[in-house]
């Protein structure tokens, strides 16, 4: 299916500086969004070349009176969904109706299967109002680095987990010795002060030396510096600084555990059903896989990772 151009109408967005992009993925890695709420909803993304080819749902899966059906017949899906967060949903400065991501393309692909046609409609949530915009039926489901908790599961359903985020490891580029977090033995370990990365490391790699930096920027700029030989942190933060910074490099896949889940309406037993059997039908076609591969496998040297078992996680 050739890609089809998203058609719902425009809204003015402002586009973040990359420095503040970095620091709201960094937020977005524990589960928020972005730092401020439009009541506006902006246009939707083009499709992705990843998506030209994902699955519809066959028609009997399209319940009378159901939100799916709701859906179809409105001809787009309304998500919840950042647009400064680079490699996940970030807005293009130049074409405000793509955004383009791993969170983005799977709402597209999502929208593919409801509707036959990627066509999104996006709200940018605030940390505080997701659960709302699903309550009051503002959006149709939120896809923004969303951490499934048995707490946040008493307000929302979740389908999945998606995706597994956690702690990753980044080296200097052109470091052939390290390739995951095993590696690390002996060596001298940057973190990000106040990160799980603190006390995770002397538990996995106890002879490892850990140095202690206040923020993002300074931790990537001791790396290229040589003053620790790998730096440890979420993989979605360590993927936007890979992407801006040549000289760092993502090695491996997480090695601690950060589920994301799919926001939708607390109570609505069908679509997460839906949902979830969606999200098995694009593992197991690859279409998942090739959603990470195009977005944050651009930044990580590894194999796409095994996606987290569906219903896995208390509160999912």
């Amino acid at each position: 299916m050739a890609n089809v151009a998203s058609r719902v109408r425009r809204t003015r967005t402002t586009m973040l500086t990359a420095t503040l992009a970095v620091v709201t993925l960094a937020l977005a890695a524990c589960g928020g969004g972005s730092d401020s709420e439009s009541s506006a909803v902006p246009p939707a993304a083009s499709s992705a070349a990843s998506t030209s080819d994902a699955p519809v749902a066959d028609a009997s899966l399209i319940l009378p009176g159901s939100t799916m059906e709701k859906i179809k017949k409105r001809g787009k899906l309304v998500v919840a969904e950042a647009l400064d967060a680079p490699l996940l949903s970030q807005q293009d400065p130049s074409n405000p109706d793509n955004v383009t991501g791993f969170d983005a393309d799977l709402a597209k692909a999502l929208a593919t299967y409801i509707i036959g046609e990627p066509e999104v409609q996006i709200v940018p949530p605030a940390t505080e109002t997701r659960e709302a915009l699903l309550a009051n039926g503002t959006v149709d489901v939120v896809f923004n680095t969303y951490t499934i908790t048995e707490e946040r599961a008493k307000q929302v359903d979740f389908a999945g987990p998606y995706f597994s985020s956690g702690l990753a490891v980044a080296v200097k580029t052109g470091n052939t010795e390290i390739t995951s977090v095993e590696d690390l033995a002996g060596k001298t370990v940057i973190v990000g002060a106040n990160t799980p990365a603190v006390t995770e490391i002397p538990k996995r790699v106890p002879t490892a030396k850990v140095i202690q930096f206040g923020t993002d920027p300074q931790a990537v700029q001791a790396l290229t510096q040589g003053r620790g030989d790998a730096y440890v942190q979420d993989i979605t933060l360590l993927a936007s600084d890979a992407k801006s910074n040549p000289q760092i490099t993502v090695v491996g896949n997480p090695f601690t555990s950060e589920p994301y889940g799919i926001g939708l309406k607390h109570g609505d037993s069908q679509m997460k059903q839906f949902v979830n059997t969606w999200l098995t039908t694009i593992q197991k076609q690859g279409l998942w896989a090739e959603i990470w591969k195009n977005s944050l496998g651009t930044v990580v040297k590894s194999q796409a990772p095994e996606p987290p078992a569906i219903g896995s996680v208390p509160g999912s």
